[in-house]
């Protein structure tokens, strides 16, 4: 006779799956900032920018699936954007 499994192996199974998934998602976040930071160092400012909408909209997704909290992409966001602007700022004068 089959056994019936119990709720809480159920709720372990599905909690191991989001943990993967999640860790996926963060892991392509910060492959996305090393690439914009690797960019930014190279002084190359079109493939930073490049760089910087991908790694945007990449933490915006994050966020949509409840991966990050809306503070931490925020914060992320706005201290790439800082670096990149820090960055080529003496090149615009």
């Amino acid at each position: 006779m089959a056994t019936k499994k119990t709720s809480a192996e159920k709720r372990y199974a599905q909690s191991e799956v989001r943990r993967l998934h999640n860790k996926a998602i963060k892991s392509s976040c910060k492959t996305y900032a090393k690439q914009f930071v690797e960019a930014v160092q190279a002084k190359d400012k079109a493939l930073a920018e490049t760089r910087l909408k991908t790694l945007v909209s990449e933490l915006d997704s994050a966020r949509s699936k409840g991966v990050l909290t809306r503070n931490a992409v925020s914060r992320k966001k706005s201290r790439m954007q800082k670096l990149f602007n820090v960055s080529f700022a003496e090149e615009a004068k």
